[in-house]
């Protein structure tokens, strides 16, 4: 076991960071169900924490169904590596739309699914691009929020990523994503500018910049993120 793996970490959020070792620490030791991660007292020492702290978050894992704690034989694998996203995004989906970990997320898969977008898309999805667009602007005339359109738009930047594994992880996150892209198209004037948006992250696809489609599609998330600390507008 290597110490890259599982190296000291910040305080703050505990729960959210442990996760995040943990799943590093399996997947550099290809991990499978029933095998032994580590004892307790020797977890909390790598990761640079109280006994305390890291035995409330192997609970909130436990809870999961995620891991096995076996008190003076230490914590097994109960799930394959795969499964944490998928079992945690699960857990996040009652949460709060406005959950920071949400948003991380997807700012750091989108912008890199734009990026990679902009190097591998064809054609055709340029076009798919487009028409989700034109279905958002449709929808936003008529009154709607261009949900539908907005979340074709997304997933073409998925598909343009020519990324199994980077589309797998969204399908597993897809229910997170909708929830906080309708929170956020529930506010006056948001679907507007996201559609402006929108329309400036395919103008960089288009002319094959990924740093600058990166870029616009974190903007764009981020935007979304911090609308959400405002009132929501009353339902029309």
């Amino acid at each position: 076991m290597s110490d890259a793996d599982l190296r000291p970490i910040p305080r703050s959020p505990l729960y959210e960071q442990v996760v995040e070792r943990l799943r590093a620490f399996i997947d550099a030791q290809e991990l499978r169900p029933g095998d032994r991660l580590m004892a307790e007292r020797e977890l909390a020492a790598r990761l640079g924490v109280s006994r305390t702290s890291v035995r409330q978050a192997l609970t909130a894992l436990k809870v999961l169904g995620l891991v096995d704690i076996r008190h003076g034989d230490g914590v097994y694998l109960l799930r394959s590596s795969r499964d944490v996203i998928p079992s945690l995004a699960s857990e996040i989906a009652g949460s709060e739309v406005d959950h920071p970990m949400i948003w991380e997320v997807r700012e750091g898969i989108e912008a890199q699914a734009a990026r990679l977008a902009a190097e591998r898309r064809d054609d055709r999805d340029l076009d798919a691009m487009r028409a989700a667009l034109d279905e958002m602007e449709a929808s936003i005339a008529a009154g709607g929020d261009g949900i539908e359109g907005d979340r074709a738009f997304h997933l073409a930047i998925v598909e343009a990523a020519r990324n199994p594994l980077l589309r797998d992880l969204m399908d597993q996150l897809a229910e997170l994503v909708d929830r906080t892209s309708a929170a956020s198209l529930t506010h006056v004037g948001r679907p507007s500018v996201s559609l402006e948006g929108h329309r400036e992250i395919l103008a960089a696809i288009e002319a094959a910049d990924g740093d600058d489609a990166a870029e616009r599609m974190r903007a764009h998330v981020a935007t979304s993120r911090e609308l959400l600390a405002q009132p929501a507008a009353e339902p029309r």
